[in-house]
Parts: C-alpha cells; sequence; structure tokens
C-alpha cells in the first residue's frame, strides 16, 4: 500500500469511528446531548496509526466529577469496542480521550477550548450553542491580538502580544 493509500484508509477509519461514536453516544445522553466535537490530531487530519481521538461532549445533568462521567460514558464506549479492536487487527491502535462539559462549564470558559479554535469539528451541536460560544472565544482572542504559534509539529499561544507585567488576560 501506498503512503497516500495507507493515509485515505487511515481517513476513512476515523471517520467511520467518528460516526459511530456520535451515534452511540446521541444514542446514550438523548435529549441531554447538547454538543459532540471533535479536536486534536484527527480534527486536523494529522492523525497516525496510534493517534487517539479527542472528543469533547457537552450535555445536560452530567454527574459530579470527571470519573463519574468517564464511568458513565463507558456505556458508549463498550458499545464501540467491537469496532476498535477490528481497527487494532488492521494495524490502528487507536483510543477514545473524551472530556465532558455542561453547558454551564463551557460558559464559564477553560483554557482546553484553545485547542478548538482553528481545528475543532463540531459534529453536532443543538440551538448551534458550541458553535456561538466558540465564535465568542474567537472575538475575544481576535480583540487580544492572540496568535497561535507553530514550533514543528507542536503549537502554544501568545495570547496577548503587548502584555504588560502584572496585567490580567481575561478570555
Amino acid at each position: 500500500m501506498t503512503i497516500e493509500g495507507g493515509k485515505a484508509m487511515l481517513k476513512e477509519k476515523f471517520k467511520e469511528l467518528q460516526d459511530k461514536l456520535l451515534e452511540e453516544t446521541k444514542s446514550f445522553y438523548r435529549d441531554r446531548l447538547v454538543s459532540f466535537i471533535v479536536y486534536g490530531s484527527v480534527a486536523r487530519e494529522t492523525f497516525r496509526f496510534n493517534s487517539d481521538i479527542d472528543l469533547l461532549i457537552i450535555a445536560r445533568n452530567l454527574p459530579k466529577g470527571r470519573m463519574k462521567r468517564v464511568t458513565q460514558f463507558s456505556t458508549v464506549e463498550d458499545r464501540v469496542e467491537p469496532f476498535l479492536e477490528c481497527l487494532k487487527k488492521e494495524g490502528i491502535n487507536t483510543f477514545v480521550s473524551a472530556i465532558f462539559k455542561t453547558p454551564q462549564e463551557v460558559e464559564r470558559g477553560s483554557l482546553l477550548f484553545l485547542d478548538m479554535v482553528e481545528d475543532a469539528r463540531i459534529l453536532y451541536d443543538k440551538n448551534k450553542f458550541f458553535t456561538k460560544w466558540l465564535e465568542k472565544f474567537r472575538s475575544r482572542l481576535r480583540e487580544l491580538g492572540a496568535k497561535r504559534v507553530w514550533k514543528g509539529n507542536m503549537w502554544y499561544w501568545v495570547l496577548k502580544p503587548d502584555y504588560q507585567p502584572g496585567e490580567v488576560i481575561e478570555l
């Protein structure tokens, strides 16, 4: 298989995985699901055969605490596990890396969202909740003059190029 053929196959498999995860997430959370976002290397299409799939799941009435949310989401992971096993047989050793937020937690903001400013793929978004929030966030970053700076295959943010020591930056 050529490199291009391998990349196309990998892209197709990650797309299939995203579709299965979205379907099972919608089925599990039902009307509580607000948004389903893929970010990171899969969203940027810079994935490799061992890349994880980064998800942001925004839902109402989530349990308190990360571990309770992860435990709750294990139902979705169990449903896609047979597909993940098939991927492993094809040499694709991926896993799901999900973050869970309520709409109220999103409104409070998080530096995590910097990872989504330019590369997020919003696959489900009831009433465009996250789309609207992300646009407000992008607008604030533009006001500050913020810039994403690439260094090799990594990047960082300069949030305010004219920052003065002691100045508080609010996103």
